[in-house]
């Protein structure tokens, strides 16, 4: 594959197939709010590490779970019930993401979530297009996840823990207020243990880019998400 470097142009990309056998697409570029969301309309989105130059990324197969295939086993389900976690929406979108940069992974030296990544999906928040789903306990933040929303498609960016089943809460709450509304997918990028548990699945990457057209058809909920 010949390595495609991005132009100024923000909405310029080469087409998802042209990727590599790992998913990456180009190379370079910024990340303004302009070129991400072109990139995530197009079925792209950047994934590097600090010292790395901005990496691209459409991986083939796509990690995807349809929110009618939630699969919520038997002890979260207890946890659910018993109330043990709030689930707010968008109260602390930024403190989410500095926990998803901040806990430690395995397999993992450091983390992805850069500080340009970090300012560059604050910036998606305040424009209405990046969510964050959040789990609270005694007033404090004990998990949960964000990711950017699209027309009937959410893209998962991260998610985190800090304590028992508190991420696990918030996702399945979450997957459930995105099937009421009428959400495609949640696409979760690339595969991940946790998220086959829940019924994530692999989609070819041409099922999911026409999935992903037909999803930009629907209207966005751009703007601040409320609690029910």
């Amino acid at each position: 594959m010949a390595i495609y470097f991005l132009g100024d142009e923000p909405d310029r990309f080469p087409h998802p197939e042209r990727a590599d056998r790992s998913g990456l697409l180009a190379v370079g570029g910024d990340l303004r709010p302009e070129r991400l969301l072109a990139a995530y309309s197009q079925g792209i989105f950047p994934w590097y590490s600090e010292g790395q130059p901005l990496l691209w990324h459409s991986p083939d197969p796509r990690f995807v779970l349809s929110p009618d295939k939630l699969h919520v086993g038997r002890s979260l389900r207890k946890t659910l019930k018993e109330g043990r976690y709030e689930v707010r929406w968008d109260t602390a979108f930024a403190d989410v993401i500095d926990a998803c940069a901040g806990v430690p992974r395995p397999g993992q030296d450091g983390t992805w979530i850069t500080h340009e990544m970090r300012e560059a999906y604050v910036t998606l928040h305040r424009l209405g297009f990046a969510h964050s789903v959040e789990s609270w306990a005694d007033g404090e933040l004990k998990g949960g996840f964000y990711g950017v929303s699209l027309g009937a498609a959410f893209f998962g960016e991260s998610m985190f823990a800090r304590a028992p089943d508190a991420s696990k809460v918030a996702f399945v709450t979450g997957v459930e207020r995105f099937r009421e509304w009428g959400f495609h997918f949640i696409d979760c990028q690339v595969e991940t243990e946790h998220l086959a548990r829940f019924g994530a699945e692999h989609w070819p990457r041409r099922h999911f880019l026409k999935a992903l057209g037909q999803a930009l058809e629907e209207p966005t909920r751009r703007g601040k998400w409320t609690s029910p």
